[in-house]
């Protein structure tokens, strides 16, 4: 799949499932725009993209601010003349004992996670609605948003919001033929692969823990211009893991 001359936008682009998804994206011929909050991670992607021939920028965007997403929008425009592709990725872990959790923590959590999945799509569809094909966005939720552990209610619940926004939005942004879906990742493993025990690839139905990779491969089937049928659903990527009957044995 090529992206040659679309203009992606992957917010918490700087590390991690993000980092991961912005590279596939370059090298497969589009302009991103990394989109994060830590300057030394964003420009550190930046510059990974470029010494292997892909071209982006970095923006400086905190997430849980209004006006830095508008702020973000508004120079995409300036630079690039609009938007095809949005992958709302930034993102923040929340466990916090229950009875301890404050409304700070919960709404730092949901403001991170959630409110930034309504407000960079509110704007990133402003400039799709002007492209004669649309445009797409993608939404990273979580299986946290359909099984849990326990002192995961913030987390949980902004996953959960996650994939319900997505088929709302699918419905609202289909008059402007912009596509929206999201992807629930299981265990994405980030750090060194080497480290994972065989108990830790065994217990998946794959065999093997998630790399980034699994997700980027499921953004740009997600995002490519001859899938637009696909619309409006949750794609989970977890190795089978939500699957899986679990017993004592």
């Amino acid at each position: 799949m090529k992206f040659t001359g679309k203009v992606i936008v992957v917010t918490g682009a700087g590390n991690g499932i993000g980092r991961g998804i912005a590279e596939a994206f370059a090298y497969s011929g589009g302009k991103v725009v990394i989109a994060d909050i830590d300057a030394d991670a964003g420009e550190k992607t930046r510059r990974q993209i470029k010494e292997l021939g892909g071209d982006s920028v970095f923006i400086k965007t905190d997430v849980r601010r209004e006006q830095d997403i508008v702020l973000l929008f508004k120079e995409v425009k300036q630079r690039f003349g609009t938007v095809d592709i949005l992958i709302n990725n930034a993102g923040k872990g929340g466990f916090f004992p229950f009875y301890e959790l404050t409304v700070e923590q919960w709404d730092d959590v949901i403001q991170t996670n959630l409110r930034s999945v309504f407000l960079c799509s509110r704007e990133a569809a402003k400039l799709m609605r002007g492209n004669p094909a649309g445009g797409s966005i993608v939404n990273i939720a979580s299986t946290r948003a359909i099984m849990s552990e326990p002192n995961s209610e913030s987390y949980a619940a902004a996953k959960g919001g996650i994939v319900a926004i997505t088929h709302a939005l699918a419905a609202t942004l289909s008059e402007d033929r912009i596509t929206v879906n999201a992807i629930s990742p299981g265990w994405i493993h980030t750090g060194d692969y080497t480290k994972l025990t065989d108990a830790d690839h065994e217990q998946h139905f794959s065999k093997r823990v998630g790399k980034p990779n699994d997700i980027a491969q499921a953004c740009l089937y997600l995002t490519a211009p001859d899938n637009n049928f696909v619309t409006g659903i949750n794609l989970v990527i977890d190795g089978g893991m939500t699957r899986k009957m679990m017993y004592d044995e």
